[in-house]
């Protein structure tokens, strides 16, 4: 699929975010991300978080998990890392400048990753999918808060007008559910959906849990997304 953002333009779209973002993202979505924490900490273990950004969920995560941050943006990673000394968070690993696209760990690497969205935000969103699942080990978690589209009515003809001006802005507002089903049934990395539900702001985002089941496991997984 033809790439409708571009990798450079979102390093400097959040490049300019980063003095900001907390202020103007922090509150907004304050509750998703708590939720995607809490799902997160449930697994445990070593956890990826994918678009680290300024490292607003960091401290909340349990000191029982281990975190390793990565963003395209070294802007983003420096306000992270001053929360990581500011906060003396001994259970952030690392954080590291990384395309979600090509992640720079071998397979089965983590327990959970998580992505607070990200998705709807990366130039090839299907690839970046199938990374966060090499990554995983099987009996693992993706946690995932993302815009899902409107599939009619007025939102969905706002989401259409609205998208030239939000790929500016460093995202897509149109990303509709089937995607994410699509590329659950295509992906070589036997995926099966544990959970969608809305969260605020407006009930405009996701939290989506994917689980990586073994390869023999694979068998079914249309039934379990097409049920949601």
């Amino acid at each position: 699929m033809t790439a409708d953002i571009d990798r450079q333009d979102v390093t400097r779209v959040y490049a300019r975010w980063a003095p900001v973002y907390d202020f103007v993202f922090g509150a907004v979505f304050a509750r998703a991300r708590r939720a995607a924490i809490a799902a997160s900490d449930r697994v445990g273990g070593r956890i990826l978080e994918v678009g680290v950004g300024t490292g607003l969920s960091l401290p909340y995560y349990s000191r029982d998990s281990r975190i390793f941050g990565i963003d395209l943006s070294e802007e983003m990673l420096s306000k992270a890392r001053q929360k990581v000394a500011d906060r003396q968070l001994s259970n952030v690993e690392g954080l590291a400048i990384m395309d979600a696209e090509r992640l720079d760990f071998p397979d089965a690497s983590f327990d959970v990753v998580v992505a607070h969205y990200v998705v709807n935000t990366v130039p090839h969103p299907e690839v970046a999918l199938d990374e966060f699942a090499r990554v995983l080990k099987p009996g693992g978690e993706m946690v995932i808060i993302n815009r899902v589209g409107a599939e009619d009515g007025a939102r969905r003809v706002f989401e259409q007008w609205f998208q030239p001006l939000a790929t500016k802005l460093g995202w897509r507002s149109e990303f509709p559910w089937q995607r994410f089903a699509q590329w659950a049934e295509q992906t070589p990395h036997h995926v099966r959906l544990i959970e969608r539900q809305p969260v605020p702001p407006l009930g405009h985002f996701s939290l989506i849990r994917f689980g990586k089941t073994a390869a023999s496991a694979g068998a079914g997984r249309l039934e379990s997304i097409n049920a949601i």
